[in-house]
């Protein structure tokens, strides 16, 4: 059975220090986020892509967020299987590991995607010579692209959450 606390708390932590971490990137370097999924296609036309310089620099800076990406749901669902009492199924881990994972998809939908790029859309996701353009207000680009490769990824990275542990479990 899931500890709801735990997982609001760990989701929370999760996504805080998650968000955190983008937005500082995005005010380091905007451009290192030109991805389709991550800027609309309309910006992405009118840029050029990145340089080499630029897409080790993104390489390089990515790498925390991987970690922190995998590592914290990782931990969380393992202090849960340690602090559980009875038995832990899979599907329990799952639920747990999804959720830590689905606080991040949420947060980052609504508020970073939804308030911060689309409705308020500070000048420092702005990428130079693309002032005003309408991409930048097509919160549609972003529902899509959470609910198509987003949501697969937290399915999938939770079960592999949830498989880990469970796996560390049985040992």
């Amino acid at each position: 059975m899931n500890d709801w606390t735990q997982i609001l708390q760990d989701g929370l932590v999760y996504s805080i220090v998650g968000s955190v971490y983008l937005v500082l990137l995005l005010v380091i370097d905007n451009r290192m986020f030109l991805n389709k999924g991550d800027y609309p296609d309309d910006v992405l036309a009118a840029v050029p892509p990145r340089t080499e310089n630029e897409t080790r620099k993104a390489k390089l800076l990515g790498i925390p967020w991987f970690v922190w990406a995998f590592a914290y749901p990782l931990y969380s669902a393992y202090r849960f299987a340690n602090q559980s009492t009875g038995s832990l199924v899979f599907l329990d881990l799952f639920v747990h590991a999804f959720l830590i994972f689905f606080s991040f998809w949420l947060i980052d939908l609504v508020i970073l995607d939804g308030i911060m790029f689309c409705l308020i859309t500070p000048s420092f996701v702005v990428i130079p010579g693309t002032e005003g353009f309408p991409g930048y207000k097509d919160f549609g680009m972003h529902l899509r692209e959470h609910f198509t490769k987003g949501l697969a990824y937290i399915v999938v990275a939770g079960a592999l959450v949830a498989g880990i542990v469970w796996l560390i479990q049985l040992a």
